[in-house]
């Protein structure tokens, strides 16, 4: 049995386990804009769906779980207020439906987990990782700011000191670094991630499914609203418009480093 609502995410089933596979392993699994409306598609599909009990997440491959957003095609994406203000849309989309899925969500982590894909992997509610995964948000490399709803997760996981580390100092970490520092919830061998990302969410479909559902939005409810107005959250979106956002995909393209100017 099997579910295709996108392409690159095509999802499978173990039992009352559903598998998504990022998969577009030629961009070391990168989401292009289209993959972030299937991943909002996929996910509400499969939170609607009262017969499973888990979902797992990862990357098609041994080289990523994913690289996050493809910078290479942000020029036809992004860049303008209109164009920027429908990315931001859709990315949200994608992003919050995995922390809204009902079911308890599992990130299987292996090579690169990358900037919008540390974003996908901290929406899940468990993360298992390899011990050589590459762990970080990489956004101030292209002056890119992070949204206010996907940061939060990271702070609520690991505190601001470590967040400072990740959002300011792109720290990378691999698998041991990334769980001492709270972001995995357990880090194994890199042959055995896929096998203990199974055997969690069977765990976890052992159990009531009811207490699960309401557990995940018990902890979540708890976190209470974010203090951001609607003006802060829209104005994230300004980094588009800024030379050094603009400089920084032009540097990425032709392999050099970019020069900051602050504007």
């Amino acid at each position: 049995m099997s579910l295709i609502l996108h392409p690159n995410l095509p999802v499978t089933f173990d039992g009352s386990i559903a598998i998504v596979t990022i998969d577009r392993r030629e961009a070391r699994n990168a989401f292009h804009m289209e993959m972030w409306t299937g991943m909002a598609d996929t996910m509400e599909a499969l939170s609607a769906n009262d017969d499973l009990r888990c979902v797992i997440i990862r990357g098609a491959g041994h080289e990523a779980f994913s690289a996050g957003a493809d910078i290479k095609a942000f020029e036809h994406e992004r860049g303008s207020p209109e164009a920027e203000a429908i990315y931001a849309k859709i990315f949200n989309r994608g992003m919050q439906s995995i922390r809204l899925c009902q079911h308890p969500v599992v990130a299987a982590i292996q090579g690169a987990c990358l900037g919008g894909g540390t974003g996908i992997a901290t929406m899940c509610d468990f993360r298992v990782g390899g011990e050589n995964i590459k762990m970080g948000v990489t956004a101030r490399n292209l002056s890119l700011w992070y949204p206010y709803a996907e940061m939060d997760p990271v702070i609520a996981m690991v505190g601001t000191a470590v967040a400072s580390e990740i959002f300011i100092e792109g720290r990378i970490f691999n698998g041991r670094e990334a769980y001492e520092k709270g972001l995995l919830s357990r880090v194994v061998p890199d042959a055995d991630v896929h096998a203990e990302a199974l055997a969690l969410a069977q765990r976890i479909a052992e159990g009531a499914p009811l207490a699960a559902r309401f557990h995940k939005r018990a902890i979540q409810k708890l976190r209470g609203p974010l203090p951001v107005t609607p003006a802060e959250e829209d104005a994230v979106s300004d980094f588009a418009l800024t030379e050094d956002f603009k400089g920084a995909v032009q540097a990425f393209k032709a392999k050099r480093r970019p020069v900051w100017r602050a504007k």
